[in-house]
Parts: structure tokens; C-alpha cells; sequence
């Protein structure tokens, strides 16, 4: 353990020689962050596999739109409403999608669906000794521990040929629900000491259905909330190759490491607040200000607050009305648009219609406020971490599940990319600059 003394002395060493300003960067013509001045994301790559368009480039300026989203070309929305229509789960078919770029017929999903079952599979005494014996405080943590210990029960881990990829990542895809839900439980027990519950899941139901099955105690669910859970399984499964999650998958795999590093590596940059733990900061937000705003539903009373979170002097006072706008995104989160009619029927089956109000005005409210405090052209709409976190909510699913279960659904994502960089040879070796004086070296007993 560093004590205070020593922390204030190597923290005045760390903040002094590693700190760089923000003009260095722009000294040196670099893009802060592999971001362009006007926000656009710097090209890195070239990726099959899905497109987020949020704004139109004519003549080199940036013109918002409406967000759209396209997996191996298919628009998401027309994508769910196929699903809808025919009233099917759709999530396997969407990993499925992003996997194999076809929509599969009944006798490949029928297939696709038996070896995802298969693979719900353990090792010998895995669940016992590497879930229930070494509880994580963090469901995330431990499904990226489970990820990379499942590296020594595999008989050939490292090799990297597109068919081993395949299998290991399609037996990640259906563990991932099983590890999420037990480390959950395993966590409970551990630190909380309450009851280990452990469900195994029905190979007669979708992913969607097995994480209610797997979490809930008596296994109940309705299919109106197994629906919506596989409707935001669909919408974020995937969301381009420039997304910190995905980015991270194709640098470390194009080292040519093996798919339980590769995807750990997925599962702590998903981690991070500024990237799948932004949906729990939603949260926490809404949440004070249900206790602090007197008929929260209403928009006066709600606008008169939001102001004072942008004037940073209520909750965790950063100025940040969290859910509003997208790195990509312009005028609309294209999952936001998808997912919206699905929650006004949940809400009112759930007589949570005061909660979801409080979402809709926020985001008129709050984005009318954001684009005023910026002085941007155009409105922020709310983005998918507003919604989720209503999903999540309004299913009774607990706040620490609520990233592992985003982590679920961009399984399908990761793996594709994975599979689309092991075809490309050459390694991701960005340059950086080095900056700061040349320096002699001064023996032991002359340094002060």
C-alpha cells in the first residue's frame, strides 16, 4: 500500500512529466483522441460488417441527419421489423447476420441454433471452480477473467485459423449469458450473502429468454419482456468497427493473439464510463432526479434542474446531462428510434408511464438545453444509454447486469470483426510523437 506521503510525491512526478496539453497535440497535427476538429472520427480501417451514418459530409462540412444503422448492409430497423412482423426472437439471427453476411434460412438458424446450444457446455468443474470459487465484485471483471481463463481448457487456444476463430468465438457467444448471470449470482452469495440461485438454461429458448429464465428465481417472464430484451439485444450487437470495443478487438487481433485475449480486451474497454458503462451513469442520473425533482414527469419542474446539472451544481456537478448525443450521431440515435415504440407498450403494461415521461422530456428538454450551452446547429437527441437503462429498469434487472448484458449483445459484433482482421495480415502499428528534452544520465550518488 503507497502511503500519502510517497502517493504526493510520485503523484506530482506522474502529473508533471505525463500531462499533455491540448494544443501539443494540435502543435503537432495530431488528432486528439482519433478525432478530426469537427468531429468526425479519423479513418483507420475498412470494415464489411456494419455502417452508422449520423450526418452527411457535402463539401467537406458536416450536415446532420437522422441517424441510420446497417448490419452487412441491411438497415436494423427494416431488420427488426421483419422479426416483428413474422413474431420471432431475433437475436440469433442477427448474430447469424454479422457472422456469416446472410440472413439464414429455417434449416441454417435450426443448425446455428443446436451448436449454440452445444456449446452452453462447460468443462468439468469450470462453473464451481473458476465462477463460484473466486467471486468478482464486478460482473465484468469476471466475465473477462472467465474469458481468458476458458484459454486453458481449450486443447488448441492459439490457433487462429478462421475455422478454430469461429468456434471459439460461437462458444463464447453462448456462454457469455451463462458466465454473466452465475457470476452475478456468485457475486450475491459471496459479498451479500444471499441465496445462489443457478438455472441452467432451456435449449428451447432464445438468449433473450434464457437470461430472464437464468436471473430471475421462480424463472417467470412475460414474452412481451423477453421481446423487448431481445430487441435490445439486436440493437446492440453491433455499431461499426470505430466504437472503443471494437477498435480495441481488431488492434489486438491483428497481433495475432488468440480469441480469449482478443475478446477480454473487448470486455474491459466495454467496461470503461465513457464507452457500455455510460448506461449505469444514465441511471444514477435519473435516478437523482426522481428524489430530487417534485413531479419529475412534468417539464417545467424537469428543465428548471436540468439547468442546474449543466450549471454543475447538482448531482455529480461535471455539467453533463448524460443520454444526450453520440460521437456519430447527429439529430438521432438510429437504436433510439427503433427501440422508442417498443418501451411506450412496456411502460404501460408496467404502469411505469410517469418513468418513461421523464425519459421523453429529458431528451426534448435536455437536448434543447445541451444545443443552446454548445451553440450547436442542431438538437441532440437522446442516445441508446437513456433507453437501455429504462429497459433495464423497467425489467427488474439489476444495475450491475446492465454492461455485462450490453457485452452479451456486442459479443456478435466482436466476433465478426475478429474474424474479418485474422483475414488481413498486417499489424495495427500506429506512430506516436515523443516529446520532452534529451536527458544525460546522473550516477546514484549525485542525484538529488
Amino acid at each position: 500500500m503507497i502511503d500519502e506521503n510517497s502517493f504526493r510525491l510520485f503523484s506530482k512526478y506522474i502529473k508533471d512529466e505525463n500531462k499533455i496539453k491540448s494544443e501539443t497535440y494540435k502543435e503537432y497535427g495530431i488528432k486528439h483522441g482519433l478525432r478530426n476538429e469537427d468531429g468526425t472520427g479519423v479513418l483507420v480501417g475498412i470494415t464489411h460488417i456494419a455502417e452508422v451514418v449520423g450526418y452527411d459530409l457535402v463539401y467537406g462540412i458536416r450536415v446532420p441527419k437522422e441517424g441510420e444503422l446497417y448490419y452487412r448492409g441491411i438497415n436494423v430497423n427494416e431488420l427488426v421489423e421483419g422479426f416483428e412482423k413474422e413474431d420471432r426472437f431475433g437475436f440469433e439471427e442477427t448474430v447469424y447476420l454479422l457472422l456469416f453476411n446472410k440472413l439464414p434460412n429455417i434449416h441454417e438458424l435450426e443448425s446455428f441454433n443446436n451448436i449454440l446450444n452445444a456449446y452452453h457446455e462447460f468443462p468439468d468443474n469450470y462453473i464451481e471452480d473458476v465462477i463460484l470459487k473466486m467471486p468478482s465484485s464486478n460482473v465484468m471483471n469476471k466475465l473477462q477473467r472467465a474469458f481468458l481463463t476458458m484459454y486453458s481448457y481449450d486443447d488448441n487456444p492459439d490457433d487462429i485459423s478462421v475455422k478454430n476463430v469461429l468456434s471459439q468465438s460461437m462458444s463464447l457467444i453462448a456462454k457469455a449469458p451463462i458466465v454473466v448471470v452465475y457470476s452475478y449470482y456468485s457475486m450475491l452469495h459471496a459479498y451479500h450473502e444471499e441465496s445462489l440461485i443457478l438455472h441452467k438454461p432451456n435449449p428451447k429458448f432464445s438468449v433473450a429468454e434464457n437470461i430472464l429464465h437464468m436471473l430471475r428465481a421462480d424463472c417467470h417472464f412475460t414474452k412481451s419482456e423477453a421481446k423487448l430484451l431481445d430487441l435490445l439485444l439486436i440493437v446492440q450487437a453491433e455499431h461499426g468497427g470505430g466504437n472503443n470495443s471494437t477498435f480495441a478487438t481488431h488492434v489486438v487481433s491483428s497481433t495475432g493473439t488468440d480469441t480469449y485475449s482478443a475478446l477480454s480486451t473487448a470486455v474491459g474497454s466495454l467496461k470503461g464510463s465513457k464507452h457500455g458503462g455510460a448506461n449505469l451513469k444514465v441511471s444514477e442520473m435519473l435516478h437523482d432526479i426522481r428524489e430530487n425533482v417534485e413531479n419529475y414527469w412534468e417539464k417545467e419542474a424537469l428543465e428548471v434542474y436540468l439547468q442546474k446539472i449543466l450549471d454543475k451544481k447538482v448531482f455529480d456537478k461535471k455539467g453533463l446531462i448524460y443520454g444526450l448525443g453520440h460521437a456519430v450521431y447527429t439529430k438521432s440515435d438510429a437504436r433510439v428510434s427503433i427501440i422508442k415504440r417498443k418501451v411506450v407498450e412496456i411502460a404501460k403494461e408496467k404502469s411505469r408511464e410517469k418513468e418513461l415521461q421523464l425519459i421523453l422530456n429529458l431528451e426534448e428538454i435536455g437536448g434543447k438545453l445541451v444545443q443552446d450551452d454548445k451553440g450547436l446547429s442542431y438538437q441532440p437527441g437522446g442516445n441508446i444509454d437513456l433507453y437501455s437503462s429504462f429497459v433495464m429498469e423497467t425489467l427488474n434487472i439489476p444495475k450491475e447486469l446492465y454492461t455485462p448484458i450490453f457485452a452479451i449483445a456486442r459479443m456478435a459484433g466482436w466476433s465478426a470483426h475478429r474474424l474479418e482482421q485474422i483475414l488481413d495480415t498486417k499489424i495495427m502499428r500506429p506512430a506516436y510523437v515523443t516529446i520532452g528534452a534529451k536527458k544525460s544520465y546522473t550516477p546514484f550518488n549525485e542525484r538529488k
